[in-house]
């Protein structure tokens, strides 16, 4: 029986060799880190993994953003906000991991409370002792938020440039939230000074290493997650969405359903990106919720490639490597860089790094 012509397979060239690169990351990062000396020019610097862990989180959130933006036509500049409630979800697990070893020696309290007078702990920090609760609202609150953000959006049949500025204001709305000290997040320091995961010190190489690992395996799932909706039935219906959503909700498509199911489903595998991410960087702060973050995340895209989802991968990658790059040896312009980046992927590159390498395949 011929297939469907919007039949995609599971597991095209770019997919094999993107599973293919992570599969060999996962295994000679740890090799290069741990068992190589350290004289060895071979050797890979603790710092350098937990950057790269940084950047794959990073090239998770981005994969996300596409999911929405490129399948959906929904330009999201509100995703900074799940990842960052993803991100203090793992930081409250990781605070109250602190114990007696604090500042204050509060075992129950976190630093931040007690200096605050606070006499005990808030009710939505229950539960957080526990790794697997945390892991489960890292997901579950960003679902939730955006849920309920979505169903009021799509429900009213906000779309566009609307909708984009709603997203922006909702992460701007928790920004300022989370900088007060009444929030009980820690105000404007945030969360900080994590000693261990799981009992594993936060400052041994191999907990480094478990993290970049765990890392990759997270963005190789999450990635195979994505590539498995946009290639079946859904997917399909997603982009007759994006292209003409009059047309599909006019043939009988449920149109505001499949939006908001791709929606939350997004915004989950964005608090996956933060709860990785504050690990290994060690601190979340209400700057995370900031409007440019979840602009800069749709530049990762842009460059990237829309609709390609490793093209997501590609770009966010390459950003961040050259934002480390310029923040060091020339820190005054970067933001101007960033932005001469995105002009000129707009004139130059329409389609994205991976829409370049589209071309020179179909050419050779």
């Amino acid at each position: 029986m011929d297939r469907h012509p919007l039949h995609k397979p599971l597991f095209d060239s770019a997919t094999t060799l993107l599973i293919l690169v992570l599969g060999i990351s996962a295994v000679m990062v740890p090799v290069l880190n741990l068992w190589v000396p350290a004289t060895s020019v071979f050797h890979l610097e603790t710092y350098t993994v937990s950057l790269l862990g940084k950047y794959l989180s990073y090239a998770i959130l981005a994969l996300s953003v596409d999911l929405v933006w490129g399948y959906l036509g929904i330009l999201s500049l509100g995703h900074g906000a799940f990842f960052a409630l993803g991100g203090y979800a793992m930081g409250m697990y990781l605070m109250r991991q602190i114990g007696d070893r604090s500042v204050y020696g509060n075992p129950e309290l976190p630093d931040f409370m007690v200096f605050l007078n606070w006499s005990e702990l808030p009710w939505f920090w229950y539960g957080f002792d526990m790794f697997w609760f945390a892991c489960l609202m890292a997901i579950a609150v960003p679902g939730l938020l955006a849920f309920v953000f979505g169903w009021l959006a799509f429900r009213s049949r906000v779309s566009g440039v609307y909708l984009s500025i709603m997203t922006q204001a909702m992460t701007f709305a928790l920004m300022l939230a989370f900088f007060r000290n009444e929030m009980g997040f820690g105000g404007n320091n945030g969360l900080t000074d994590f000693k261990d995961l799981l009992g594993f010190s936060l400052q041994s190489d191999a907990t480094r290493v478990g993290l970049f690992v765990a890392t990759v395996i997270a963005l190789g799932i999450c990635y195979l997650i994505c590539r498995a909706i946009v290639t079946s039935r859904l997917g399909a219906l997603t982009i007759a969405i994006r292209d003409a959503e009059s047309r599909a909700r006019f043939v009988g498509y449920a149109v505001e359903k499949s939006k908001l199911w791709l929606f939350v489903l997004s915004a989950a595998i964005a608090g996956i990106a933060g709860a990785l991410y504050v690990p290994q960087v060690g601190i979340i702060n209400p700057g995370e919720f900031a409007p440019l973050n979840s602009i800069e995340i749709v530049v990762w895209v842009a460059l990237g490639g829309r609709a390609t989802l490793y093209g997501a991968i590609v770009g966010a990658l390459l950003v961040n490597y050259a934002k480390s790059w310029f923040t060091v040896e020339f820190p005054e312009v970067w933001l101007f860089a960033l932005g001469a980046l995105f002009v000129l992927a707009t004139l130059y590159l329409p389609k994205g790094v991976s829409g370049l390498l589209n071309k020179k395949e179909a050419n050779a």
